[in-house]
């Protein structure tokens, strides 16, 4: 099982599905070897057990979750699997290993990395034009930046066009204080995977907080990318990994849902 692990390390790393693909097909997807995983409690925690043995991550510990909901929404993954066990269609296993393995080790990293996102978010840069993808953005994004400043106390500065600007530094910090208080890995592990699947650290607080479902996140992060579908159409290699990063939102989303259960 370390061996499925280790290939599923190098593929997480790689967000394109090519390249994804190419570190897959290095050696072929291993055989299912179980009959059934299933969600058991131990000492109230949680682990996901194939025929009774229980899963590790990459470096050997125990896949231990933290409610019931989301060890039975990782074994419905394992589950699902069919002759062959395909790491990219579990996220949630993936995700899982990150915060067990990565982000519990440093949750400290991970928090700065997302402040460094709200630094140079995606919704403080706007078109300058045409009028239309200006208002889409203005429609989307001023919501999100409103609430960011009353509820968190945070006011960000609007760039026009993709020159940087210096965010003020109490803005950046108040963002900190505020992720902060995510002390849980997995909820700081999926914050940051939204975060960084969107470019942005405001709509990734903005959802968590309930003010955006998955879909409205999703969509106001590819304001400018569907656009330019409409323009010019869409590439099919350039919607595939579009559909394999909304997988991987869908799987962070779930993480949040979860905790709550």
């Amino acid at each position: 099982m370390r061996d499925i692990f280790d290939d599923l390390n190098a593929i997480s790393e790689k967000p394109d599905p090519v390249r994804q693909a190419q570190v897959a097909s290095r050696r072929p997807l291993p055989k299912r070897f179980y009959e059934k995983a299933e969600a058991v409690e131990d000492n109230g925690a949680y682990e996901v057990a194939l025929d009774g043995k229980t899963i590790r991550t990459p470096v050997r510990n125990a896949l231990r979750l933290p409610t019931g909901a989301l060890a039975r929404r990782v074994a419905e993954e394992w589950n699902a699997q069919q002759e062959e066990i395909n790491p990219l269609a579990m996220p949630l296993t993936r995700l899982a290993n990150t915060a067990i393995d990565g982000v519990s080790g440093d949750p400290q990293a991970v928090i700065e990395d997302i402040m460094r996102y709200s630094g140079t978010d995606l919704i403080c840069y706007r078109a300058e034009s045409p009028e239309r993808l200006v208002e889409r953005q203005n429609e989307s994004w001023d919501p999100v930046l409103e609430w960011v400043h009353v509820q968190l106390g945070a006011r960000f500065v609007q760039a026009a066009g993709i020159i940087h600007v210096e965010q003020p530094p109490e803005a950046v910090r108040a963002i900190g204080i505020h992720i902060n208080r995510f002390q849980d890995p997995f909820s700081l592990a999926a914050l940051h995977s939204i975060t960084t699947l969107t470019g942005s650290a405001l709509l990734a607080l903005a959802f968590e907080a309930g003010e955006l479902d998955p879909a409205e996140t999703w969509k106001a992060a590819h304001i400018d990318e569907d656009w330019n579908i409409e323009l010019w159409g869409e590439d099919i290699e350039a919607a595939r990994l579009r559909e394999h990063r909304w997988r991987e939102m869908q799987a962070a989303a779930t993480v949040l849902d979860t905790l709550d259960e």
